[in-house]
């Protein structure tokens, strides 16, 4: 980053664009994750040609229209299954809430959802998981299911079975493709399977036959009633790091469009090192572009003072880094309950949950650095740039690695309890 910063404005002063134009691609595609990034094709292909043009206001205008979009994304999940499929659970799955919780959605074995039922998810309010009437319910017509429940709003669509899918479910699907929508096929209770399976048959259960017994009888399922090459993804709702969960965020994050996937990703739960991972890319990338557009401004005077990276914003940095990973007060309070363990002791693991240890620094270094920031600040240009580009940067870096290492050191903690 370092150094593609400094090619950056070294590249700019010389007015060699085309060179910015060539290295600003391989520097972006080596942050994102194998699932993309923000930035949808038509943005980059906008920004490269941008810097080929030598146009950095244009840019820099690309670059905060992008992240904007992105902190903004509007994200409505349509899920469909019909009674006791585990549909509800795997809303409440991926709202991060356990079924008690006080905006949970509704669980049982009696139909719940006669109406369409909107969810909000509870960290990101324009993130909504709607609930649908199943396509076994009286009121089910192929026919005008769709503009019943308002196709038109969702991104995706779920289907949820827990155990064959239906020749309703199969029309819908087809439907749902006519009307230009992603749709995914989603079998739960896969651990409720396993367990019948294992307690019947104890000396011939093989747990990766009797999963490779239910895909095939999905597919074949589906396969018979019409919908060709289905997408199924095999699901516990209450252990999501088992079986295809991983598969299906992946699959999702591929197909959705960018903005909307920046917004996704950080809703997804902790249940894995790859699904931290995954969350890690789409903010590194986010870091990227701010500090290069942190750069652009930068060259103005006394630019830095107004929308410089100061204390206030640090703290605020950090606070929504720990949001984004379940680590923020309130979760930490849930998972201490959880694992039975003191709140203290679960903090005193966490080296997040201190903000001044992490930017404390009274050392001579330290004061001469902020000294000089200060002073190219007044004078803008390419020093200033430099140096609030980087700070940005490298702040942001250090809050979210902090705070990624303690996601990852308590999933550890929550696994090896599960486990006993």
């Amino acid at each position: 980053m370092e150094q593609f910063i400094s090619a950056f404005l070294k590249g700019a002063s010389e007015k060699n664009f085309h060179q910015l134009a060539k290295e600003f691609l391989p520097q972006y595609s080596a942050l994102i994750s194998k699932a993309g990034g923000m930035l949808s094709p038509e943005t980059l292909s906008a920004i490269h040609k941008a810097l080929q043009e030598g146009k950095l206001s244009d840019v820099m205008s690309q670059i905060q229209e992008a992240i904007g979009a992105a902190e903004n994304a509007v994200l409505e999940v349509a899920v469909i299954g019909e009674s006791g499929t585990g549909k509800s659970s795997f809303i409440n799955a991926l709202r991060g809430l356990s079924h008690e919780a006080e905006d949970s959605a509704d669980v049982g074995t009696v139909e719940t959802t006669m109406y369409k039922t909107p969810y909000q998810h509870p960290k990101y309010p324009k993130v909504i998981f709607w609930d649908l009437p199943g396509t076994g319910t009286p009121n089910f017509h192929t026919d005008t299911y769709l503009d019943k429940v308002g196709f038109a709003n969702y991104d995706f669509f779920i289907i949820i079975s827990s155990s064959r899918f239906s020749r309703n479910d199969a029309l819908l699907a087809q439907k749902i493709k006519d009307a230009g929508k992603k749709f995914y096929f989603v079998r739960t209770k896969v651990d409720s399977d396993l367990y019948s399976e294992e307690k019947t048959k104890p000396t011939t259960f093989k747990k990766e036959k009797v999963l490779q017994s239910i895909r095939d009888y999905c597919l074949a399922n589906l396969n018979d009633i019409g919908v060709t090459e289905p997408r199924i993804f095999l699901i516990s709702n209450f252990d999501l790091g088992a079986f295809d969960f991983s598969k299906l965020e992946e699959t999702l994050l591929k197909e959705l469009p960018g903005h909307k996937r920046h917004m996704f990703a950080l809703l997804l739960p902790n249940i894995s090192d790859a699904s931290i991972e995954i969350k890690k890319h789409f903010l590194q990338e986010k870091i990227f572009l701010e500090a290069l557009k942190s750069a652009a401004v930068s060259f103005i005077p006394f630019m830095t003072f107004l929308s410089g990276f100061d204390l206030c914003q640090q703290e605020q940095c950090l606070k929504e880094y720990r949001s984004h990973f379940g680590l923020d007060d309130k979760s930490i309070e849930e998972i201490a309950k959880k694992l039975n363990i003191p709140l203290e002791d679960i903090k005193g693991q966490l080296k997040c949950s201190d903000f001044w240890s992490l930017v404390k620094d009274d050392s001579i270094i330290a004061q001469a650095r902020s000294a000089a920031e200060a002073f190219c600040a007044i004078k803008g240009g390419p020093g200033s740039s430099v140096i609030q580009a980087l700070k940005v940067y490298y702040g942001h870096i250090q809050f979210l690695n902090v705070v990624v290492d303690d996601a990852k050191h308590l999933l550890r903690k929550m696994e090896t309890v599960n486990v006993a």
